[in-house]
């Protein structure tokens, strides 16, 4: 565990996270030829990738209707209302999201724009050691609300073969009927290209490991995708006030996942020694321990600034996935932070619910990418198209400026289109 102090240390420290999504050749090679076998052989070649990397036999890679209803029953009750109430969350959420066209006349001109859905959209959800049936609320959820009509659903397979019940109740509340238990580059292949059974969709989102960024990364353009997601990350920014026990909760709670960085960023010194003494403490008899001590141990940094100013610039440089603000004030910090994924404010509002059932998608950009990004949302799914129409006067009066600039750009065919209006008007 690293402990800096300053901005200029952290900086220094933060050159190193570009290049963060550049991945080696040899696993680029990988799914390269994972994608291309999915585009010559299909399903044969989904069944026998499965059968390598899942370890089990799927004759049939759609989940039938039947099969997702059977599921859902047999989820825990309480877990089922659980799903039921942070679907409800979600969905009154975005609900709110302003995503409205409009229409401009001036001077003889009718300017729009107008708001498509995305027609198909393909979802990955992670499987293997944590089926995060999570991650499929809160990206069907924004996808429905905004149009979407046709989703299709990809999952690893669980170890006999099934898809986990959790993930299954959670689309059988959201009435999905297309869902199929492949995982990894196999599944982006698929729903980039489509097979005999997996339609092709228009957008991929969804998170996933090295494989499946990788993946994502190289069937763009064919398809859009929503992010690059990479390893997960929380920025705490804390004062003297914040509470050691809710900060090493927080930090301990982001560290068991695998390749994650859990950062502390504050103004006191004792907390930073009162945190150090409950961290490894605080990871034992969890399930996840080993990721947990891991993170911590070779991830975690601490970094003592010398007011909470100076804190904020340390998180705007970093632009956490998550940024957690543990202090007294925390509303008077908030003008301040401009690079962040998501900004959780005071000691009540741990990440880990915005992760279930706060209301916003834990979909996040992560590796600096909230620089330029923002958590998935509406806009993921729609398309913004502007209109124009322009009356003949209008034309007389925009045409010759507008010849005058085709030809300038060398554009000769441009101008003579326009001034084809002006002969006729």
């Amino acid at each position: 565990m690293k402990i800096l102090r300053g901005l200029a240390a952290a900086e220094e420290l933060f050159k190193s996270r570009r290049g963060d999504l550049v991945f080696d050749r040899a696993s680029v090679a990988a799914v390269t030829k994972i994608i291309e076998q999915v585009r010559r052989e299909g399903d044969q070649q989904i069944r026998e990738l499965t059968k390598v990397f899942d370890g089990v036999d799927v004759e049939k890679t759609q989940v039938p209707i039947e099969e997702i209803a059977r599921g859902a029953a047999r989820t825990d009750p309480q877990l089922k209302t659980a799903i039921a109430e942070a679907a409800g969350r979600i969905e009154r959420y975005y609900q709110k999201q302003p995503t409205k066209g409009f229409w401009l006349r001036e001077k003889g001109a009718l300017l729009g724009q107008v708001i498509r859905p995305l027609a198909k959209v393909g979802i990955y959800v992670p499987g293997g050691s944590a089926p995060l049936f999570s991650s499929l609320l809160m990206l069907a959820i924004p996808a429905k609300v905004a149009g979407v009509s046709d989703l299709v659903i990809t999952t690893p397979p669980g170890p006999n073969g099934e898809v986990p019940d959790p993930i299954l109740c959670a689309a059988h509340h959201l009435g999905i009927t297309s869902l199929f238990r492949i995982g990894g580059a196999q599944a982006i292949a698929a729903l980039a290209y489509g097979t005999e059974s997996v339609p092709r969709v228009d957008k991929i989102v969804g998170p996933g490991n090295k494989f499946v960024v990788i993946a994502k990364r190289l069937v763009f353009g064919d398809v859009g995708i929503e992010a690059l997601p990479g390893p997960t990350e929380t920025l705490i920014l804390a004062d003297e006030h914040a509470d050691p026990i809710h900060v090493t909760s927080d930090l301990v709670a982001q560290a068991e996942h695998i390749g994650a960085q859990p950062l502390l960023v504050t103004t006191s010194e004792r907390l930073i020694d009162d945190v150090q003494t409950k961290l490894l403490s605080a990871t034992e008899n969890l399930p996840t321990a080993s990721n947990a001590i891991s993170s911590l141990e070779e991830r975690a940094v601490m970094i003592l600034v010398d007011d909470l100013y100076e804190g904020i610039e340390v998180a705007n440089l970093y632009a956490p996935e998550h940024l957690c603000l543990l202090t007294r004030e925390p509303w008077e910090l908030l003008d301040f932070v401009k690079n962040a994924g998501g900004v959780f404010l005071g000691t009540n509002s741990p990440e880990a619910i915005g992760d279930y059932n706060a209301g916003p998608s834990h979909v996040m950009p992560t590796a600096a990418t909230a620089r330029f990004a923002s958590f998935v949302n509406l806009r993921d799914f729609q398309k913004v198209m502007p209109v124009v129409e322009l009356s003949p006067e209008i034309v007389e009066l925009l045409g010759p400026s507008a010849a005058r600039m085709a030809r300038a750009e060398g554009l000769e065919a441009h101008a003579k289109a326009i001034e084809s209006r002006l002969a006729e008007n």
